[in-house]
């Protein structure tokens, strides 16, 4: 079942036209020789720890997804490629972990310095996703995570690790030993926003993460925020376009020319909950080429 295209705006860009015109055929070298699935064709063969599997076509790239009370589906061929802003997952999760929430709006405030807001217009010159900062205004963490996981900015990924660890390199060397704590086996991180293609995962490693990150009830209340309001940038909205349909209540869209269309999901459905991630996917407007797998596959399955 085909879904309807979703619109895009720059919040919803990680790497700009002129770089795809240059490195189009990346993402088709990559599907063939990395990723080596077969699943242009309807009948897509799944490893499956479980008694259920996809009935449906779920389009090219990986895919792994896990039912509740069932076991772990995955696609053949996980290997690790780029996610694009899922990196943003394990960022927010280990801000979380070091400073919970709570009902308030946390205790780490992120200051905005000249230094940030000058990093964020080299940023936006790239065509990265980013928020507006202004220099002197102080975001809250509640506002520092949504700008994070909603708009997906990565001018606030940097500005957070910074925050917590004092440096980017220390943030991302506790990201990756997060990950081995995990038994994300198959998992590198080399920033804070997975704006780096060398920041690498699979679907199946992902499925973990995005069942712990779940878990923390601070990051599930933020992920299904369809928008939010921050004090210089104004009202931002959330890259999800599914929330409040067929039951999707999360978690982080991903895209750019290197890792395609990604979208790592939970929905609520009547078998019960659904937690997926789908990685890799082409076409033009690739968000919207993620959140079609998604709901495909959850049509399909649950």
């Amino acid at each position: 079942m085909s879904y309807p295209r979703f619109g895009t705006t720059t919040y919803h860009r990680h790497r700009s036209p002129r770089r795809r015109r240059w490195r189009a055929l990346r993402p088709l070298i990559a599907g063939v020789a990395v990723l080596g699935l077969s699943a242009l064709t309807a009948g897509v063969a799944l490893r499956s720890h479980a008694e259920h599997r996809v009935y449906g076509p779920v389009g090219p790239g990986q895919t792994s997804y896990q039912l509740a009370g069932h076991g772990v589906v995955s696609s053949a061929g996980q290997t690790p490629v780029p996610i694009a802003s899922l990196a943003k997952v394990m960022t927010a999760y280990l801000v979380l972990r070091d400073h919970p929430l709570g009902d308030g709006d946390g205790d780490l405030d992120v200051p905005v310095t000249d230094a940030d807001v000058a990093d964020t217009a080299r940023r936006a010159g790239q065509d990265e996703s980013v928020v507006k900062v202004a220099a002197g205004e102080t975001l809250t963490e509640r506002q520092a995570l949504a700008a994070l996981l909603l708009p997906s900015a990565n001018n606030v990924a940097v500005m957070l690790a910074r925050r917590v660890d004092g440096s980017e390199a220390a943030f991302v060397a506790r990201m990756n030993d997060m990950a081995h704590a995990l038994g994300l086996r198959h998992t590198i991180y080399t920033d804070p926003s997975g704006f780096d293609e060398g920041t690498r995962s699979t679907a199946t490693d992902q499925l973990l993460l995005a069942n712990r990150a779940m878990q923390v009830p601070e990051f599930a209340e933020l992920v299904a925020l369809p928008s939010f309001e921050l004090p210089v940038a104004g009202t931002v909205h959330n890259t999800d376009k599914l929330l409040g349909r067929d039951g999707f209540v999360g978690i982080k869209t991903g895209s750019d020319d290197a890792a395609g269309g990604c979208f790592m999901f939970r929905a609520h459905r009547s078998g019960g909950d659904l937690t997926g991630v789908v990685l890799g996917r082409q076409g033009h407007d690739l968000i919207a080429a993620g959140l079609n797998a998604a709901r495909d596959l959850v049509v399909s399955v649950a």
